[in-house]
């Protein structure tokens, strides 16, 4: 069983999911953060640019939006056998009014990219009002159960209009969750039509649902015991929203009116702290070291202080055993995506690699993105993919350290001195100062002053020209600038 916390603020939303008292994952959205992709709105055509095949559309932003022949809706399918486009300037012309969707947003000067074919995703399917195709992802499973799929959706669909696209996390989904996603996306397209009627070139028809929506259509289920917001207005909005779109959810919606944040009933600021951490520890007193990288993640598992088992290889047994658990919960919680290596500490066994993996798969059971699990590699490495599916949480609430530029390391302070000695030979080669005046972190100068200051007075007597130290407060342990006077 499972509880939401969701804790707002103007300028952030937090949302926490809640297992056997354990949190599970963490979304988070930040108000300034969130783009215009799939936007909805109602465009007037301000110029038309037959030379470009593109339109700039005006639909109420800063800039112009961006809208290319290739983006326009056809009837009939593109493809290698199909028609080709006509031209831009005979399907759309200046001051005309058009129905748009944002596919990308805006960057730098550019404004957004606009697309005429409009799509509305849920959480299971993606709804294509201008169309009559059922389309499968090409990522569920073979050609037989995607047609399978195929057929189920035909008939799911109905009469009702418009096409529609299974995405990956319906390939298990029962017919009930189909018509609730059905419905829910028929309903939202013929909201927007209504407002489409009665709306002025430039207005917002349908905005992409916010976090706090979305937790009621693609976070809670039938584990779900409460969804408990800490905002009265927030609370209010989310009700009418459950109430027209997802009936079977808004009743467990509650509003939490406790003195303490409702992030502390279970110390979720905390769990924040640890999980952008590089050492997980285990309660048996082993560790995991997580590495993120660009590439990969990597997930190292080690004994730590756990000597309790009878021999080394039950110690060892018992620690991977550990370790599988909180490897599944920390890729939720970090929300950690693409190949994932996992580094278990060598077994002798064949039973006991056998029951990790058994072990490690059944946790990885439980987390809603999909997940392929190789087993392990000649090395006693395992292989794993888990999708993306938004940012990790470390991007999302992190950014590269300016002293060390992300590499986790810098230079120690003799080294430095080296970097600087070298430098000051160089730059006396070319030119003819006064006076060098080096420029560097206390450490360094200390270090120049103290333990090289016999290499420094003798590179002085060198070059013939005197060397003089200064301390810049808060200047990197990796950064000088060598003054020439």
């Amino acid at each position: 069983m499972q509880d939401i916390l969701i804790n707002w603020s103007p300028q952030e939303t937090r949302v926490a999911i809640v297992e056997n008292g354990a949190v599970q994952e963490l979304h988070i959205e930040r108000t300034l953060e969130r783009g215009w992709v799939g936007n909805v709105y109602s465009g007037r055509v301000a110029r038309v640019l037959p030379g470009m095949q593109s339109a700039f559309i005006d639909i109420g932003l800063a800039r112009a939006a961006f809208l290319h022949v290739a983006d326009l809706h056809r009837d009939e399918p593109a493809g290698r056998d199909a028609a080709p486009a006509v031209p831009i300037e005979r399907q759309v012309f200046d001051g005309q009014t058009l129905m748009v969707q944002v596919i990308k947003d805006p960057i730098g000067s550019k404004g957004a990219r606009l697309s005429t074919q409009i799509s509305i995703a849920g959480r299971l399917l993606v709804f294509l009002p201008q169309d009559d195709r059922i389309g499968i992802s090409q990522k569920i499973g073979s050609q037989e159960l995607r047609e399978r799929l195929r057929a189920r959706m035909q008939v799911l669909a109905g009469e009702g209009g418009g096409g529609f696209i299974l995405r990956t996390n319906a390939e298990e989904a029962t017919d009930v969750d189909l018509e609730d996603d059905i419905d829910y996306l028929r309903k939202t397209w013929n909201a927007i039509r209504e407002r489409a009627f009665k709306a002025a070139a430039g207005t917002l028809l349908h905005e992409d649902l916010s976090l706090v929506q979305r937790v009621l259509r693609d976070l809670t289920n039938e584990q779900t015991q409460a969804v408990r917001i800490d905002s009265r207005l927030q609370y209010d909005v989310l009700r009418r929203f459950g109430e027209q779109y997802t009936p079977t959810s808004v009743k467990k919606l509650e509003l939490y009116a406790g003195e303490r944040p409702v992030f502390d009933l279970f110390g979720i600021d905390e769990e924040i702290e640890r999980a952008l951490a590089r050492r997980v520890e285990l309660k048996s007193g082993g560790y995991l070291i997580i590495d993120q990288t660009e590439a990969l993640t990597t997930v190292d598992i080690n004994t730590g202080g756990y000597v309790g088992a009878r021999n080394f290889d039950d110690t060892v047994f018992k620690t991977n055993l550990e370790a599988a658990q909180a490897i599944a919960r920390q890729l939720r919680l970090r929300n950690l995506g693409g190949i994932i290596i996992i580094d278990f500490i060598d077994m002798v066994r064949e039973d006991h690699r056998d029951a990790v993996l058994a072990e490690l798969r059944k946790q990885l059971s439980r987390d809603r993105t999909k997940i392929t699990v190789s087993g392990f590699t000649q090395l006693g490495l395992v292989e794993m993919t888990r999708k993306r599916t938004r940012e990790s949480l470390a991007h999302l609430l992190c950014e590269p350290c300016p002293t060390c530029q992300g590499k986790g390391q810098v230079k120690t302070p003799r080294s430095v001195c080296y970097d600087i000695l070298r430098e000051i030979l160089r730059e006396a080669r070319q030119f003819n100062p006064r006076e060098f005046r080096v420029i560097a972190s206390a450490a360094v100068v200390e270090m120049l002053l103290d333990e090289e200051s016999v290499h420094l007075a003798g590179l002085s007597d060198f070059i013939g020209k005197p060397v003089s130290l200064q301390t810049e407060p808060g200047l990197s342990p990796e950064k000088y600038d060598i003054v020439l006077l």
